[in-house]
């Protein structure tokens, strides 16, 4: 192993690893796991992987995967289109209420979250039967390519798309409201697809591994099962998976204008927002020219660097989150990590960590502190700062943010 800037992580009978992790612990089963990925005969050129990496399903979350004529769906996992949106607003900090709990309710009323799954009530994470006309209007856009896939597809016509669409879901999507370091509010959130992108990407890892299966493939990790350009569903895959990414950003549009419409219902003063503004995927599959050649980049948990460009990488609950510029970096594929990354399940941190603990990482935080939040406690991520020192190379901080307010799914 060796140093410039990254560590070089060379095997056998597989494609060079480069890892931005100096100063961040990376699990035993995700290096594994990364050796699994750099092991498929289609990896271009190495694999890039960021300071946030972690055990995924198949690949590790936290890695850049650039492909050669093929398409790992497990890679590009089921939130496709994850992603972050963030703007600024001309409100300061002394803009905002003493009392930050019916600013938090408000947006907790304006955008659904969470989810409840009993067979006579209503999905709490759903719009009703009567989603709000910005929702119906972007849906009209969404609705054409969506019917295309469903005549191939027609398992996917009952999933949740249309009364999703606009809503937060669960685990670690959130909605915060933050300061900068002039103490600027901004209004950041992250979440993807929801029930429409599960569905796309669980029904492709499963056509990929059936399709293994038939041509008796020998693969490290069923997981990393894959289609080859030209094959019967890899042109169906693209298609669903564009599509799944614009749902996700749409998704996050429509979500940002609901809470900046409950924030004016709360704050008097009158705002402007999007003075900066990003929405970027960290779950997703391009076409993108790298050393003079177009292959597909999977970024999974990871955000598009390129010179100039503007990403969001958010700490966990409690801790800063950035607004960063890209200096793109090549030997990245122009990429950042996506966060902190988790160093323990959720299950885990559940049995190490009190409802105390919980509420005493999150002090000056307008939040949710009870016992089903305790798995996205600070302490079950790696250290920010060490993940972005990682990874200076890779972008610069442009903002530093510290959220006062955040909603959980």
């Amino acid at each position: 192993m060796t140093n410039k800037n990254y560590q070089l992580l060379e095997i056998d009978n597989a494609a060079p690893i480069k890892m931005w992790t100096e100063g961040v612990p990376v699990e035993a089963d995700a290096r594994a796991q990364l050796i699994n990925t750099a092991r498929m005969p289609f990896i271009y050129k190495h694999l890039a992987v960021m300071p946030d990496v972690h055990l995924g399903k198949g690949s590790t979350i936290g890695s850049v995967i650039p492909t050669h004529k093929a398409i790992i769906p497990a890679a590009v996992g089921v939130d496709i289109g994850c992603g972050m949106i963030a703007c600024k607003t001309t409100l300061s900090a002394k803009d905002l209420p003493d009392n930050l709990a019916p600013l938090r309710a408000a947006i907790e009323q304006a955008v659904p979250h969470g989810r409840t799954s009993t067979r006579s009530g209503r999905d709490k994470g759903a719009w009703g039967d009567r989603p709000p006309a910005l929702v119906d209007e972007a849906w009209k856009s969404l609705q054409g390519v969506f019917n295309e896939i469903t005549a191939d597809y027609p398992q996917l016509i009952k999933t949740n798309q249309h009364k999703h669409l606009g809503t937060l879901g669960t685990g670690n999507h959130f909605i915060e409201i933050c300061l900068d370091e002039q103490d600027t509010v901004w209004i950041m959130l992250h979440s993807g697809s929801r029930g429409v992108g599960n569905a796309i990407g669980t029904l492709f890892i499963e056509l990929a591994k059936k399709d293994m299966h038939q041509h008796l493939c020998n693969i490290p990790d069923q997981d990393l099962a894959y289609f080859e350009e030209g094959s019967k569903y890899f042109g169906d895959y693209v298609k669903a998976v564009g599509w799944g990414q614009k749902f996700a950003k749409t998704n996050r549009e429509i979500m940002m204008q609901h809470v900046i419409d409950a924030m004016r219902k709360i704050i008097s003063k009158p705002f402007q927002t999007h003075l900066e503004a990003v929405n970027c995927h960290h779950n997703y599959v391009q076409k993108e020219q790298h050393f003079g050649e177009e292959v597909y980049i999977t970024r999974k948990g990871a955000v598009s660097a390129k010179k100039g460009e503007l990403g969001i990488i958010p700490g966990s609950m409690g801790a800063r989150s950035f607004i960063v510029r890209g200096l793109g970096n090549e030997d990245s594929f122009s990429s950042c990590s996506h966060g902190a990354g988790r160093t323990m399940s959720r299950t885990k941190a559940k049995k190490l960590f009190s409802l105390e603990d919980q509420i005493l990482a999150t002090q000056g935080v307008e939040c949710r502190k009870d016992a089903d939040v305790i798995d996205e406690i600070p302490m079950a991520y790696k250290d920010i700062d060490a993940v972005m020192h990682a990874q200076k190379d890779l972008v610069e901080i442009v903002y530093t943010l510290k959220q006062v307010v955040c909603v959980k799914g």
